[in-house]
């Protein structure tokens, strides 16, 4: 079945391995008939602060309302980032602070400790690369970024199933690991 396809590349860096990794997942979603629109936010102009919090409205670049309208339109969405300092890089927590907000993402019921998550009706993949082995990553550390963009961005908004796919640890990895890992991430968009 044909599905709408937001990527989102993570990594602050546009020619970065993790935006390899997401242009071969376009490449081959699209071979396979999907509409895919991708998005590196390395190349995106916004300011990542959100500066009052939810107390005064900022204005959306737009760049980020491009974004957020893809969003909307999309079926499936893919971010594909680096773990840094065991969580996601700052740039993309900046445009989860900048665009999920009250409205789009998510709405507080009034005098009521529940929300309604109104990005629901989508599905995600994760696909992450880091330096850490990702079993020491998943029973160690208890995969904290993970955590993050699962539980508390994602599924938080209504985002789900969510899958993960974890790939290191990437420095030191030969060019033959990495041709691994990117057959791995096209296998994943050819059943998507």
């Amino acid at each position: 079945m044909k599905k709408n396809i937001v990527v989102i590349v993570g990594h602050p860096d546009s020619n970065s391995y993790c935006a390899s990794l997401a242009e071969s997942y376009v490449k081959t979603a699209a071979e396979e008939g999907h509409d895919v629109k991708l998005f590196k936010l390395g190349d995106a102009n916004f300011d990542p602060i959100l500066h009052h919090g939810h107390n005064q409205r900022q204005e959306l670049e737009p760049d980020l309302v491009t974004i957020r309208e893809a969003i909307q339109w999309a079926s499936h969405l893919v971010f594909v980032y680096p773990i840094w300092w065991g969580s996601i890089p700052a740039l993309l927590k900046g445009f989860f602070d900048r665009t999920f907000l009250p409205g789009y993402a998510f709405n507080y019921r009034k005098n009521s400790v529940w929300w309604d998550r109104l990005l629901a009706g989508r599905s995600a993949h994760l696909i992450v690369t880091m330096d850490t082995p990702p079993w020491y990553y998943r029973w160690i550390y208890k995969m904290p970024g993970h955590n993050q963009m699962k539980i508390t961005i994602l599924e938080w908004c209504g985002i789900k199933p969510i899958n993960i796919s974890s790939f290191g640890p990437l420095r030191g990895s030969s060019p033959e690991q990495r041709e691994k890992w990117r057959q791995a991430v096209i296998k994943h968009a050819r059943k998507v």
